[in-house]
């Protein structure tokens, strides 16, 4: 299948008008946006952060599931536990873990990307303790070295761009706890695959360096209703986060490592030219009038890699400290409600039609966790 690059190169296709904040967030932040953009305090961003966990747990006194929704949540909840020291919030992901048994949704014998997301969290409990429990992550290590030893020969498991970001880092860790090279060559050989086979063409476009969801989606497929390309923003934020979480899990030397570090700031450079004036991400990147408006799930995992890739020298501060600061006061004065409510979430899906329409009183906890993993990275950013 021929690739066609939906980007020319510098082509700003951000749109939309401002909103207005919520009258009891983010005026600190509006006056830093006024005066020429500028990231806030530590305290300030440990306190939305902190504003916004307690209002979810509050509201879930039963933890929910073990799926890759309530996952995503526990994994942002523990980097805040790490951030602050928090009891509660290890306590809280503790319950959580033990009803499931640390176990996965379909078993230890499941290879399914989204099942695999809970592990990320069960890693972060393991880490925790003084004395390594491995029945914490017996189940997961049995999931996922099943796939590492056979990866020379069944390697098209990850379909969809979601799930570089739920299995990829299972498998990275996996490897660095067990000191086994076997777990991350394997995980690059599955990404290989999703990258540059899957669907024919693979699902990166590498001009852009921005991902198809799955081949559905690739030319010649689903198209926009003004019959441009959709490249869905919470995909792609997906896969900025799993790129993060990786190379922060891998030796700064490993032989991967250039590989992902390319493909991060390969499509941070593009997010940054079409981020929308009142710093969030429309649903669809391609396509600024298809669905166009604020949407928190994308914007928060693309806050999360361009925090990241600014602590590590990755890219320039001089281009993408202002990226974060527009993103981080889009979503404090817009999406945060004064109760901790983190609204203009779009609720699971694979595409941006899915359901829509999308507004301040829409959340789910996938976002509320990439909320929570972004702040924290920026907390760490500032210092």
């Amino acid at each position: 299948m021929e690739r066609r690059h939906f980007l020319a190169t510098g082509a700003v296709l951000a749109v939309g008008g401002g909103l207005p904040p919520f009258a009891a967030g983010g005026a600190a932040a509006a006056d830093r946006a006024g005066a020429g953009g500028g990231l806030p305090p530590r305290a300030e961003i440990i306190a939305v952060l902190r504003r916004v966990a307690d209002h979810w747990i509050g509201a879930h006194t039963d933890p929910g599931d073990n799926k890759w929704a309530r996952a995503v949540f526990f994994g942002g909840l523990l980097a805040l536990h790490r951030l602050t020291g928090e009891p509660r919030y290890a306590a809280y992901a503790r319950g959580w873990a033990e009803k499931h048994s640390y176990g996965l949704n379909d078993g230890p014998a499941t290879r399914h990307a989204d099942n695999q997301c809970a592990g990320q969290a069960y890693l972060d409990l393991y880490a925790l303790d003084r004395a390594p429990d491995e029945t914490k992550i017996a189940v997961l290590d049995a999931s996922v070295r099943a796939m590492v030893d056979s990866a020379a020969d069944r390697h098209a498991d990850w379909t969809w761009d979601d799930a570089l970001h739920m299995a990829m880092p299972p498998f990275a860790r996996l490897g660095a706890v067990r000191g086994d090279p076997a777990y991350a060559e394997a995980m690059h050989t599955l990404y290989t695959h999703t990258r540059d086979a899957e669907g024919g063409p693979g699902l990166l476009d590498p001009g852009s360096g921005l991902w198809y969801r799955d081949k559905r989606f690739l030319p010649g497929g689903i198209v926009s209703p003004d019959g441009k390309p959709v490249l869905w923003s919470r995909g792609n934020g997906w896969v900025a986060g799993a790129h993060t979480k990786v190379l922060a899990a891998l030796p700064a030397d490993h032989p991967h490592a250039p590989v992902y570090r390319t493909a991060l700031t390969t499509e941070l450079r593009t997010l940054r030219g079409i981020q929308r004036p009142d710093g969030f991400w429309n649903v669809n990147l391609a396509d600024p009038a298809h669905l166009p408006g604020p949407e928190t799930s994308g914007t928060v995992f693309f806050l999360y890699a361009t925090a990241y890739a600014l602590r590590t020298g990755l890219v320039p501060a001089r281009l993408f400290r202002p990226v974060a600061a527009r993103a981080w006061h889009a979503l404090v004065t817009h999406a945060v409600h004064p109760d901790g409510f983190l609204g203009y979430v779009q609720p699971a899906g694979d595409r941006p039609e899915s359901g829509q329409p999308v507004g301040p009183d829409t959340t789910a906890d996938f976002g509320v966790g990439g909320f929570l993993l972004a702040g924290t990275e920026l907390a760490a950013l500032v210092g």
